[in-house]
């Protein structure tokens, strides 16, 4: 299996520091839907990671989250795309779960749902805690510019394995390009 994991606020939507709270501010980065959809088309499994603690600090609810998400996946089937599972933290940073990146749960939920081993699976992020996490299982970080990347890649601890790119479509242009 072709496996790909991508964080989605500042890879495949524009970020906001007031939370992405309702559809409407759901705003797809450029050229990031139809990277998805060329992933899908060539065969791979997509599978998104993301920390929601706008769930756990009350800023939405998970009818909102699942309409995002439905957008999300409406707009990205207009371009012939799809994303096979999302998979959520809906904790805050002071709750102590394992599943709220930089801690790797979420990873290892995605590697048991898919039954697969996540070593050197593509993992696109935009901060440091999504390299963090999946560095921490084996996949290869793939750092973004989009969202919080361009101040992500001056921070210090970045994982060794990482590769950068300017954003998503870029990213998925090397990786369907091979090694």
């Amino acid at each position: 299996m072709k496996l790909i994991i991508l964080d989605r606020d500042g890879v495949i939507n524009q970020d906001s520091a007031a939370y992405i709270k309702h559809p409407d501010e759901w705003i797809a980065i450029p050229g990031s839907l139809q990277a998805i959809a060329r992933l899908h088309q060539a065969g791979w499994t997509i599978a998104v990671a993301s920390n929601q603690s706008g769930l756990a600090r009350g800023y939405f609810d998970t009818t909102i989250l699942t309409a995002i998400h439905h957008k999300l996946r409406k707009e990205l089937a207009q371009v012939g795309g799809s994303i096979d599972a999302f998979f959520v933290c809906p904790h805050g940073p002071e709750d102590t779960c394992v599943c709220r990146k930089p801690l790797p749960g979420l990873f290892h939920d995605i590697a048991q749902r898919f039954d697969t081993d996540l070593t050197g699976v593509p993992a696109v992020g935009d901060s440091l805690r999504d390299l963090q996490a999946s560095y921490a299982v084996g996949c290869t970080p793939w750092l973004v510019q989009t969202g919080n990347g361009a101040k992500t890649i001056k921070q210090e601890g970045l994982p060794p394995t990482t590769k950068f790119a300017a954003d998503l479509a870029v990213a998925v242009d090397q990786i369907l390009s091979g090694p």
